[in-house]
């Protein structure tokens, strides 16, 4: 049988949140910085589907390769174009291996989070000593690339392990984005200490739009705007809206061009706070001062 996940007791945001200055919608720019360990390859490829029987499949390798040497740069110029902190949610792999680039990144203000050691190490695989060791080396090597720890974290696949969140309280994190099950962040408080559950909104994800779904970029565009005008003709309420891009996906200059124009069409409003995870859980943390625990 499989180990239970801790259960900590639960902190809720309180009913009246809103983000900075009156805003309702908190807009993150999520820009995937991987690489995959020698022998694994991307789980997608462009031929649609990727050698079975675990042969290795050049095409596929050679496509999420693409990624870190030359799509995350092209994602991430268009953040600097516009002037958005992304959050660059990046493997220890490309901290290693890219130390100068994730420096240089850092230094423009992109929030750096740890996102496991390699993408095919998915948590719920691992024994507890192989997640333990994803975290730590992650950990460091991106320390060791930017000059300082990272404070948030997202595992590949958005999927903790069932004690992967302990273990990130207990290497010092202050928060996670592997959770799907609220709209507003939430306080988990374990024996350790406290970490905060940033939800991830799942709506607008530049591979399964495409690879899933089999959708164009101009759709993506459209389904955004489509959901942005629909949210605010609703009652007000307070919610993270999340827009994912993969180096090897969307940072191809075919694709590449519909994240630059969301952002090119977001930051001239003035309804939205673009903003990193980091920065909601600063806000959220001021927020939830004092508040109690709840259970599940």
């Amino acid at each position: 049988m499989p180990t239970p996940p801790s259960q900590p007791s639960l902190i809720h945001a309180p009913a009246d949140l809103c983000w900075p200055e009156g805003r309702r919608i908190a807009l993150v720019f999520n820009i995937a910085y991987e690489m995959w360990t020698p022998g694994a390859t991307s789980g997608v490829g462009p031929m649609g589907n990727v050698l079975a029987d675990g042969i290795f499949d050049p095409n596929a390798d050679s496509y999420g390769r693409y990624n870190a040497h030359a799509g995350t740069e092209r994602l991430v110029r268009i953040m600097d174009r516009h002037g958005i902190a992304a959050t660059l949610m990046t493997n220890g792999m490309v901290a290693a291996q890219n130390p100068d680039h994730l420096a240089g990144y850092a230094a423009a203000g992109h929030e750096i989070v740890g996102h496991g050691f390699a993408q095919n190490l998915l948590a719920p695989t691992l024994t507890a000593d192989e997640d333990d060791a994803s975290i730590r080396q992650t950990t460091d090597l991106i320390a060791t690339a930017t000059g300082q720890r990272p404070t948030g974290w997202i595992s590949p696949r958005v999927t903790s392990g069932p004690q992967t969140q302990r273990r990130l309280v207990q290497q010092g994190y202050s928060w996670h984005g592997d959770v799907l099950d609220a709209d507003l962040p939430y306080l988990q408080r374990f024996p350790e200490g406290d970490i905060l559950a940033i939800p991830m909104t799942i709506d607008f994800n530049d591979l399964p739009h495409a690879m899933r779904f089999g959708r164009t970029p101009r759709q993506f565009v459209d389904m955004f705007f489509a959901a942005l005008d629909g949210i605010t003709a609703q009652p007000a309420e307070t919610v993270i809206l999340d827009i994912f891009a993969h180096g090897h996906c969307y940072g191809r200059p075919a694709a590449a061009w519909a994240i630059d124009e969301i952002a090119r069409r977001c930051v001239a409003r003035d309804d939205l706070w673009i903003t990193s995870r980091g920065a909601i859980n600063r806000h959220c943390r001021a927020a939830m001062a004092g508040a109690s625990c709840t259970h599940r």
